[in-house]
This record gives C-alpha cells, sequence and structure tokens, in this order.
C-alpha cells in the first residue's frame, strides 16, 4: 500500500477536485467515481449474451434446421450488428423467416402497432408481423413461414407490461402444439434481478399486457420467464409443455444493473431511450391507464408526467412530501411532439431517481398515483379505467385509489400473491 503525507494528499484531492470543474469531491462524487470504475472493469468483459455464447458453439443447436427468429432493432451482436444479419452470414444456419414484435422487426412503429409482412432487403427472408397474434392464428404463421426450429432474442426491460415477453408466451404455446423446438438466447434484465415486486396480475383481467400470474415487476431474464411460463403456464393452455432450451449467458449477476453488464444499451422500443427509463416504467407506466401524459414524444418518457389540468408544482410538492426512497420530483412544463398528447403544452412533474440501489419504481408510482387522483379528481382514470386494470393487474388498486387509501393498504393487497409468485419465481433462477 502507497502512504501519502497529509500535505501530498490534500494536493491529490485539490487536483481532483479541479478536474472535476471545481466540485468539492463529496460522498456522492465519490460513489459516482466508485461507480465508473466499476463500469470500466465491466466494460473490459463484458456479459456475454446468450446469442454470443450460441455463436461461440458454432450455432450448434441450428445445424439441420430451417430456422426462423423472433427480433427487433436491440437484437444485436457485442458490436452492436443484428444477430439476424449475423445469422444470415453464418455458413452453417440456413434461416428462413424473421418474426416481428410490437413496434416491428426494424422498431419503425409506435406502440400499438407493428410492421406488416415484407421482406427483408439485407436477408431476403420474409418478415412476418406476430404482434398480438395467438392461437390458431399465430399457428397458421409458423406453418406458413416452414421453420423447423424458432429462436427468441428480444431484450426485455423487467416488467410485466412490456409486450415481448407475451410474444413470447403465445409463441411458446403455439410450438407445444405444433411441436416445434424453440430455443431463447437469454439477454440481462437491465433493471436488475434480486426483486420482484408488485402486484401479480389476476387473470380476470389478463390481456397482452399480461398474460399470466407474475409480478409486475418480475425480476426475471427472458430465460428464466421462458422456463416459468413452461413448467406453470403452458401445459394447462397448450395440452404439453413446449421443447424449450435456454441458453444462458455467462458473467452476468443478479445485482447488475444495465451499465454493470458493459454492454451497449440499444433502444428495445421507441420510448425506451434508456436503462433508467426501464427502472422507472415499472411504476410510471401505469399512468397509461390515466388521463395524464407519461411523456411520449418528448426527451424524458415516462420520467415525465403530466395534464393540461394539473398543478404540476403542487403535485411534486405532495410527492417529495411522500419521502419515496431513492427519488426526487420538480415540477415541469412540456409539449410531447407524438400523439396522444402532440402538440399541447403539460404541466406535471419530473420523477428524477437519485439513488437506484434504494429506489422502488412501484412504491413510487404509487405514491404518485394517490397525489395524482386527489389533485384529478374523478377525471384521473382514463375511459372507463379497464386500461389502468389491465396494466396494475388487478382491479383493486384503483379502487383503493379511489378511497384515498394510503401506500401501506394497497402494498398489503398484493402481499398474499406476490409471496407466492416470489416461491414460485425461486424454482427457475439461471443464476
Amino acid at each position: 500500500m502507497t502512504h501519502f503525507s497529509r500535505r501530498t494528499l490534500a494536493s491529490h484531492i485539490g487536483k481532483t477536485a479541479l478536474m472535476l470543474g471545481g466540485v468539492a469531491f463529496s460522498g456522492r462524487a465519490h460513489a459516482a467515481a466508485l461507480d465508473h470504475t466499476k463500469n470500466q472493469k465491466a466494460a473490459l468483459s463484458p456479459v456475454k449474451t446468450g446469442f454470443e455464447r450460441l455463436r461461440d458453439s458454432g450455432y450448434a443447436p441450428l445445424k439441420g434446421h430451417k430456422v426462423g427468429v423472433i427480433a427487433n432493432v436491440a437484437s444485436v451482436d457485442i458490436t452492436l450488428r443484428s444477430i439476424v444479419d449475423c445469422l444470415h452470414q453464418a455458413p452453417t444456419v440456413q434461416l428462413q423467416a424473421i418474426f416481428g414484435p410490437e413496434h416491428g422487426f426494424r422498431g419503425s412503429m409506435r406502440e400499438g402497432f407493428s410492421e406488416p409482412e415484407m421482406q427483408d432487403p439485407q436477408t431476403g427472408c420474409t418478415v412476418y408481423d406476430i404482434y398480438a397474434k395467438s392461437g390458431d392464428r399465430l399457428k397458421a404463421i409458423l406453418k406458413k413461414s416452414g421453420i423447423t426450429l424458432l429462436l427468441f432474442d428480444v431484450q426485455d426491460t423487467g416488467s410485466r407490461f412490456y409486450t415481448y415477453i407475451w410474444t413470447l408466451f403465445d409463441c411458446m404455446a403455439a410450438c407445444a402444439q405444433l411441436g416445434l423446438p424453440l430455443l431463447v438466447l437469454d439477454r440481462p434484465n437491465p433493471i436488475s434481478g434480486t426483486q420482484a415486486t408488485g402486484p401479480v396480475l389476476d387473470p380476470s383481467v389478463a390481456s397482452f399486457v399480461g398474460r399470466a400470474p407474475i409480478a409486475l415487476r418480475h425480476g426475471m431474464t427472458v430465460g428464466e420467464l421462458a422456463n416459468l411460463f413452461n413448467s406453470a403456464f403452458i401445459p394447462a393452455l397448450a395440452g404439453k409443455a413446449a421443447s424449450l432450451d435456454v441458453v444462458r449467458m455467462e458473467g452476468w449477476q443478479r445485482s447488475m444493473f444495465f451499465d454493470d453488464t458493459g454492454l451497449t444499451w440499444c433502444p428495445p422500443s421507441p420510448n425506451m431511450p434508456s436503462p433508467l427509463t426501464a427502472l422507472v416504467y415499472p411504476g410510471t407506466c401505469l399512468f397509461e391507464g390515466t388521463s395524464f401524459s407519461v411523456g411520449r414524444g418528448t426527451t424524458m418518457p415516462f420520467q415525465y408526467l403530466g395534464s393540461e389540468t394539473v398543478d404540476g408544482r403542487r403535485w411534486a410538492e405532495q410527492a417529495t412530501a411522500a419521502q419515496c426512497a431513492g427519488a426526487a420530483f420538480r415540477d415541469v412544463w412540456f409539449t410531447p411532439l407524438a400523439d396522444p398528447f402532440k402538440g399541447t403544452l403539460l404541466h406535471g412533474l419530473h420523477c428524477a431517481v437519485t439513488n437506484r440501489s434504494v429506489f422502488d419504481p412501484i412504491a413510487t408510482g404509487m405514491a404518485l398515483l394517490g397525489t395524482g387522483r386527489r389533485l384529478a379528481g374523478s377525471a384521473f382514470w382514463r375511459g372507463n379505467g379497464k386500461t389502468f386494470d389491465q396494466l396494475s393487474g388487478t382491479p383493486t388498486i384503483r379502487a383503493l385509489l379511489d378511497k384515498g387509501a394510503d401506500a401501506p393498504a394497497i402494498e398489503a393487497s398484493w402481499a398474499q400473491g406476490l409471496t407466492q409468485f416470489r416461491a414460485l419465481r425461486q424454482a427457475h433462477l439461471l443464476y
């Protein structure tokens, strides 16, 4: 260990402060420096995704098959090259078809839409639209494609209502009934994999933003979810389990956030520009079921929330008074450049994460919903409230918010279901 005199040490600290633009080397700056060092180390040995490990094997599991791949704009290798292009150029792989989820294979469409069937100019393969398709419609597309093996490699965000995992779910059921093998290439959960929190889906409000009873923040990778689906839900839906294999990652740990992985974030959908967006998303996306904007069409989607009538300053003050761990709030004015609030000046708040290690997106979301509901009154809900119930996964939360219930009462409403899900989840963790 190198020893410094107090004078030398003070000189080093002074130089560091100057390098930081004259800002004192506070505890927060020190923590940031440590985070930066940790991320630099991660970048030297990035996590190997399931695709990288598949390629390292010489694509052995694909040999002899006509391969179909479910992929999108974020399905890339370590150099950001599309895995579809990699598969197409691999001499031992016969790429037969491409399947696009929500937003499409090339990611050109807004939420709730997908790209039509077309021929991919890079590979010559047909790109089939499978967004929100299930049952006989989906099976017909898979049969038409002529594939003998289906590959899934799409980046998830860690939230139940992010639809890519339900495309996987529906394809698993179809593959089980068609006798089609399915290979899932695993990728990191960008908001870490240590916690499963929030309400578990009530089957009475099941939809394409939630097909099966899992927690809102599930704390699993797509490979782990595939195993759980295949064990707990697919046999009852399809009559038998799918022929499923998962190619695990190498080097990923459950405590990792995305920037700890050494990988480069590619937005998996137009309004998911960063891993920070993914972190707040489990709580703030619930506002899609309200009359408020979630900041689509701004530079801060799911971090900016607001409406034409809410007093953003009062809302930010009340949210701050709720003392949400790891979060801070300020009032903001914003004008979205995309529907449904395109060109409309809105007032609201900015939900900022100040400490992600203690930040709870769902608890924060409930606090914002409670304060927002009180300020907006009965006009708070979108339509008859069905959209909110589907997103939250239960009709109970909306009823409690209407009654002015506090956070402990709301969290108590999902405690039993969450305990049961955590036990189920534990049996299917791979890391």
